[in-house]
């Protein structure tokens, strides 16, 4: 019989015990990071519902690969890996399908429930859907790198062997990705005259 979940028990435990096929420490463990799944597949689909579903799809991956997790401080890089990975195929299989038409941004609060989810809390910001669908315009390269540096945290070294392109080149692109995500940001009425911040920040 699984042992009662502990609030304050760590990442290193609570993988071992999802790994253990403890349901409640997976449960725990989905609450704990459904926020960054949806956001990644969020800023690779742009669409919302599309985005929930993809999220469920990552989560299967994320249980059948616990085992390749042997070091719970590299956690947030490895789930990223895999959901970006989910991601791609996803886009791939959908460039065989009729394109769905896009949700203004001003009606996605509409596709809230009654009750706020942990999703819905995370789409509830305009300015973070703002920043989402200026993602979408960005060129494919620098989108990812906005989404795994600037929104996932993830260092320029670890991006660098994710996107299999050298350092120095990850390093410029960065730059160069803030300022045409900026840019797209101000064209779409985010500029200075606006509320909160340009910019990746917004998004996070």
């Amino acid at each position: 019989m699984p042992q009662p979940i502990r609030v304050t028990m760590d990442q290193a435990e609570l993988l071992e015990r999802c790994r253990e096929g403890d349901e409640l420490a997976w449960e725990m463990l989905v609450r704990q990071q459904q926020g960054r799944v949806c956001s990644i597949a969020y800023s690779y689909v742009g669409e919302q519902d599309e985005a929930f579903d993809l999220a469920q799809d990552i989560f299967v991956r994320l249980y059948k690969s616990l085992d390749t997790c042997t070091d719970p401080e590299k956690f947030p890089a490895w789930l990223t890996r895999i959901a970006r990975n989910a991601c791609i195929d996803h886009l791939r299989r959908r460039k065989a399908r009729p394109p769905r038409q896009d949700i203004p941004a001003d009606e996605m609060t509409n596709l809230a429930a009654e009750t706020p989810t942990p999703e819905d809390e995370w789409f509830r910001s305009s300015r973070q859907k703002m920043v989402h669908r200026a993602l979408q315009q960005l060129s494919e390269i620098n989108r990812e790198i906005i989404v795994l540096k600037d929104i996932q945290g993830l260092p320029l070294e670890e991006i660098a062997g994710m996107l299999d392109l050298p350092l120095g080149t990850v390093k410029s692109r960065s730059s160069r990705a803030r300022i045409e995500l900026a840019r797209t940001i101000t064209g779409m009425g985010g500029g200075p005259d606006g509320p909160g911040p340009v910019g990746a920040e917004a998004a996070v």
